[in-house]
């Protein structure tokens, strides 16, 4: 596949997010698997970057590896990733905490396993409040309910008292963006949000995601394997295939 490269204007703003290089493999008993490789990109503020590819072209791998989530047998074995001026992987454990979810935040695809089943929805929202600093426990409610309802939830304040299991899968998913938002991220990284969700739910919480890009000026990552949904959320696609980024370009001039 032949290379397509956007250039950024002269006018555009300072990327929130730049990484260079990253290379990321997993040693196992039966040989080293290249799960990223070289891959490079940037994302600037109220900007959605796509990226896409097949079941195991790297995509998750990276978006764990943004976060120095990487657990063994895999390790991080090259590269930067530049945030707020600061290297990522050159950061203490306590340095690394200070920037997951207050700088950087994820929502994973499967809320249902990501949701704690026996907490209530505004309780696990507060947690993540309460992650950031002092907060009191009205405050920390009153930003639960005004996150619910930034992410279209009803009734958020009678529905803070509901577990998990009382949520459609398309209202779970709204309540980790809530979570994700919890303390201002620049930084968005959304890894599959809409695979376990019926077409109009896709829609839903795509429009969900767009609205936050758009009002509180936040860069978001969307990682799939769907092109359509590239289409319709993004901004600029990067294409991953065999751990690599084959392809760049703004998605306009990709489609």
């Amino acid at each position: 596949m032949t290379g397509i490269h956007s250039v950024p204007s002269a006018a555009s703003p300072a990327p929130v997010l730049q990484v260079q290089g990253l290379t990321t493999r997993f040693h196992t008993g039966s040989g080293t698997v290249h799960a990223v490789e070289d891959v490079s990109f940037e994302v600037r503020r109220g900007e959605t970057l796509g990226l896409v590819g097949e079941s195991g072209s790297g995509k998750s791998v990276t978006a764990m590896s943004l976060l120095n989530l990487v657990r063994e047998p895999g390790r991080i074995e090259g590269g930067s990733i530049l945030f707020g001026g600061r290297d990522i992987l050159a950061l203490s454990n306590k340095e690394l905490r200070g920037i997951r979810g207050n700088g950087l935040s994820m929502v994973f695809q499967d809320p249902m396993s990501s949701l704690n089943p026996i907490m209530r929805i505004g309780d696990q929202i507060t947690e993540a409040i309460h992650g950031k600093g002092r907060t009191s426990a009205a405050q920390a409610r009153d930003r639960a309910v005004r996150l619910m309802q930034l992410v279209g939830i009803p009734d958020p304040a009678l529905r803070l008292a509901d577990y998990p299991h009382r949520f459609s899968g398309g209202m779970r998913q709204r309540v980790m963006i809530a979570m994700a938002l919890a303390n201002e991220p620049e930084v968005i990284i959304a890894d599959e949000p809409t695979t376990a969700l019926d077409v109009t739910v896709q829609a839903q919480i795509l429009d969900v995601l767009a609205d936050i890009n758009r009002q509180l000026d936040t860069a978001i990552i969307l990682i799939t394997h769907n092109l359509g949904v590239v289409a319709r959320s993004s901004d600029r696609v990067a294409v991953m295939y065999a751990g690599r980024i084959v392809e760049q370009a703004r998605t306009t001039a990709l489609f």
